[in-house]
């Protein structure tokens, strides 16, 4: 066995974060602490802690054994790094791939007999989904028990596709930030959510939704609150003491990770997420987020991907207006869109404004480009105006 000397809890490992508006931010976790917020330590069906990290392998062992774990997600994205980091503390064996292709995803799964699939919401669903329905009877799949998606919309569309044509598949969707680490979990169920609404999950262990002044938002009652976890939290950014202080306050001697999501909590103690406030859009003094809207346009069949974004306007301050990239061969229009997203979001979160672009921009994660989609949008304004 290799000599790797002393090692302490107190060891950073750092990841980078883009989040949804500016440039990569490093996160310094201690190996603690991310050990018991993404990385196992904490059970995510019971929220139980475990007392030692052997405990992982052990309970593997005692169980079902190790599995076959295959993270599409890049190593760069913190969504692929800790569960490859959690795949070894538990012996698994991981499959890695140099880039996504959904064809070629399949036929990994098929051939080294992958028992979960990771990934990173519907920039990778949709692809795995359509390829799935054109060609599920080249692979045999039966070694596949569970996708799981992390760090981006994982639309409920989508969820109803893939478990329309794999229906004894495990579908879980996971909700967190890189500054907090796993906020709550969700089972999908065929039928259980109107397709196009918010995601609710079961909050995780000291993951709570708190107001203004970090009280805990009551639930039930309808208001919207900021996500906020403590207990097993990063240290801070890097090089970068104000943003720490705005984001890792400490409060009454209680330090919080506040990284600005929006929730509310349901009677049930669920967490519903809203969205990003950053990328929150402010309609004649209504408040949109743009996931809810996003999720409703994606069950539209005509609908591939889409950003939603709010782009000035005289009247209202801002318009909800949608970047949206079309199927091949299909075609709507705003007032086709507009109709079959009264069925899912209140009124004044329809789409007043449609923009056309041949591909959608995201990281390479699949996570959304929002500064992108806002200029894209604003440019194409104008130039319908010229």
């Amino acid at each position: 066995m290799r000599d790797f000397g002393a090692r302490s809890g107190d060891d950073i490992h750092m990841i980078y974060t883009g989040g949804t508006t500016g440039m990569p931010k490093g996160v310094m976790w201690r190996q603690e602490d991310i050990f018991y917020s993404l990385c196992g330590g904490i059970d995510a069906y019971t929220n139980e802690k475990v007392q030692r990290p052997e405990e992982l392998s052990e309970k593997c062992a005692a169980g079902a054994g190790p599995i076959v774990f295959f993270p599409i997600a890049p190593l760069m994205h913190g969504a692929g790094q800790v569960s490859t980091i959690r795949g070894f503390i538990h012996g698994d064996t991981t499959v890695l791939v140099r880039k996504f292709d959904a064809d070629e995803a399949w036929k990994l799964v098929d051939r080294e007999r992958v028992n979960v699939l990771g990934i990173t919401g519907d920039a990778m669903a949709r692809p795995l989904a359509d390829s799935l329905q054109e060609s599920i009877s080249n692979y045999d799949l039966t070694s596949l028990f569970s996708i799981g998606s992390s760090a981006a919309i994982f639309s409920q569309s989508i969820k109803e596709q893939i478990m329309a044509l794999l229906p004894n598949l495990l579908v879980v969707d996971s909700v967190g930030a890189t500054e907090t680490g796993m906020n709550g979990i969700k089972i999908a169920v065929p039928g259980e959510e109107t397709q196009g609404g918010p995601a609710t999950v079961k909050a995780s262990r000291d993951s709570i939704v708190i107001d203004d002044d970090y009280n805990e938002v009551v639930p039930g009652s309808g208001d919207v609150g900021r996500i906020a976890r403590t207990g097993n939290i990063p240290l801070g950014y890097y090089k970068d003491p104000e943003r720490t202080a705005l984001v890792f306050p400490v409060v009454n001697g209680r330090r919080y990770s506040v990284p600005g999501d929006f929730a509310k909590v349901e009677e049930d103690g669920q967490i519903t997420l809203l969205g990003r406030g950053s990328i929150m859009i402010n309609t004649g003094g209504e408040k949109v987020y743009p996931e809810e809207v996003e999720g409703a346009l994606k069950a539209h069949p005509a609908v591939f991907d889409c950003l939603v974004v709010g782009v000035p306007d005289q009247r209202w301050g801002e318009a909800v207006a949608a970047v949206v990239q079309f199927r091949p061969g299909t075609s709507a229009t705003l007032e086709e869109l507009a109709a079959h997203c009264r069925d899912h979001v209140a009124g004044y979160k329809i789409p007043k404004r449609l923009y056309l672009t041949d591909a959608i921009v995201r990281a390479p994660s699949g996570k959304p480009d929002y500064p992108w989609a806002k200029q894209f949008a604003i440019k194409a304004g104008e130039s319908e105006k010229a």
